[in-house]
C-alpha cells in the first residue's frame, strides 16, 4: 500500500517570531516570495501525495484563503481545527486519525524547509519493510531537536527529545512516514512529557521498545527548521541561491541608470527608478516602486511596496511596505503595511529587526 495521504501542520502561534506572527500565520510567511507552507506542499506532491490534511488554529481561515482546495497542485486539501489547545506534535496527528483511517501516511512539519527531494525516502518506505521511517539531517545544534540513538551496527534504537548532551549530531527532521494504524494504536499508550505535551519522539521510542520496524533516511542537501528568526532568514537565502535562472525574469519597468547583477526577478507592474542598484539573488513582487536605493543580496520584497534611499540586505519584507529613509536595513523581517520614514535627529541603522504589520518607525 503506497503513501498517498499527508498531514501538514498549519497551526501554532510561533511566539519566537512575534510581533510579526500576531497578525499572520507563520506558515504563510514568504520564503523566496512564496508562502512557507507552499514549499512543503510541493515536496509532498513531488513524492506522490494526493490527499493533504492541514491543521489550523481554532477559528482561523487564513490558510484556506491562501491555499484553497489544492487544485493548484492537482491534489485534494482538507482542513481540520486543532481542538483541545496546544498539546504537542503527536496530538496534532492523532486529531487527524479520522481523515487518515487505515491508510499509511506522511506527517510533515510545514516550517521545515529543505533542498532536494523526499521521493527516494517515500519509495523505500513503499516497499513495505518498515512500520515507520524518519528523515534525519546532520546539524550543528542537535540539542534543539529529537536526536536518534544508534547501536554499534547503526541501527536506530531510540530517540531522545532535545537532550542536554546529544550523543551525535543528527536531528530527526519534521518529515515522518507511518504504516497503517501504527501511530494511532501507539498514541493510546504514551503520556505527556514534562513539558505537558505529547511528544512525537515518545511515539518513536515506543515503536522501538516494542519491536516495530523503524527505518531512517538521511536528507541530502540542506534542511532548516525555521523556528527562529535567523533560521528563517537563512532558509530564505538558501532558497534564493538555489533557484534556477529561468525562475527569474524582468517583468516590470526598469529605467536607465539602474544597475542589476546576479539573478533578479522584478514583478509585473513594478517600476525601478534611476540610481537604484539590485544585487541578486533578489525577488521584487508586483506593483512595487524603487527609487535611489540598493536592494540585495538575498532579499524578497512583497507586492505593492515603495522603497527609496535605503540599502536593504538579507531580509524578508512582506506586502505594501513603505521605506523612505537613507538607512541600511539588514537581517530583518518586516510585516505588511509597515512604514519606516524619516526622522531628523536619528543616526541609527536597522539590524536584526522583526517589525510587525502596520508598524510605523521613524529613523
Amino acid at each position: 500500500m503506497k503513501v498517498k495521504k499527508a498531514i501538514l501542520t498549519g497551526g501554532g502561534r510561533a511566539t519566537r517570531l512575534h510581533p510579526i506572527t500576531t497578525t499572520i500565520n507563520k506558515h504563510l510567511l514568504p520564503l523566496a516570495n512564496k508562502p512557507m507552507i507552499f514549499h512543503a506542499i510541493e515536496k509532498a506532491v513531488e513524492a506522490g501525495i494526493t490527499d493533504i490534511f492541514i491543521n489550523t488554529n481554532p477559528g482561523e481561515t487564513e490558510l484556506q484563503k491562501y491555499i484553497g482546495d489544492g487544485g493548484h497542485w492537482g491534489v485534494t486539501i482538507t482542513y481540520f481545527e486543532q481542538i483541545g489547545g496546544p498539546q504537542g506534535i503527536a496530538h496534532v496527528v492523532n486529531v487527524a486519525k479520522d481523515f487518515i483511517g487505515d491508510d499509511p501516511f506522511m506527517f510533515y512539519l510545514s516550517d521545515n524547509i529543505l533542498l532536494g527531494s523526499i521521493k527516494d525516502m517515500v519509495a523505500e518506505f513503499n516497499q513495505g519493510e518498515h512500520d515507520c521511517m524518519l528523515a534525519l539531517s546532520e546539524v550543528k545544534d542537535p540539542q534543539r531537536f529529537g536526536v536518534p540513538i544508534f547501536d554499534e551496527h547503526k541501527r536506530l534504537v531510540d530517540v531522545h527529545e532535545k537532550p542536554a548532551e546529544p550523543q551525535n549530531n543528527f536531528a530527526v527532521t519534521g518529515i515522518y512516514l507511518y504504516g497503517p494504524r501504527v501511530f494511532f494504536d501507539t498514541f493510546k499508550h504514551i503520556k505527556k512529557s514534562d513539558r505537558g505535551e505529547y511528544e512525537i519522539s515518545s511515539i518513536h521510542s515506543h515503536f522501538l521498545q516494542h519491536n516495530k520496524k523503524v527505518g531512517y533516511k538521511e536528507i541530502t542537501g540542506w534542511w532548516k527548521d525555521t523556528g527562529k528568526m535567523n533560521d528563517l532568514l537563512i532558509a530564505n537565502t538558501l532558497l534564493l541561491e538555489n533557484m534556477s535562472e529561468d525562475e527569474f525574469s524582468i517583468d516590470g519597468e526598469v529605467e536607465e541608470g539602474v544597475a542589476i547583477s546576479g539573478n533578479v526577478h522584478i514583478g509585473s507592474g513594478s517600476r525601478v527608478g534611476k540610481n537604484t542598484t539590485i544585487k541578486g539573488p533578489v525577488i521584487i513582487g508586483e506593483n512595487c516602486v524603487l527609487d535611489d536605493c540598493t536592494i540585495g543580496p538575498n532579499v524578497t520584497l512583497g507586492a505593492g511596496s515603495d522603497v527609496a534611499y535605503a540599502t536593504i540586505e538579507n531580509s524578508v519584507l512582506l506586502n505594501n511596505i513603505t521605506i523612505r529613509v537613507p538607512k541600511k536595513i539588514t537581517q530583518s523581517i518586516i510585516g505588511k503595511n509597515a512604514q519606516i520614514i524619516p526622522r531628523v535627529d536619528t543616526r541609527c541603522d536597522g539590524h536584526a529587526m522583526i517589525i510587525g504589520d502596520k508598524t510605523i518607525i521613524e529613523m
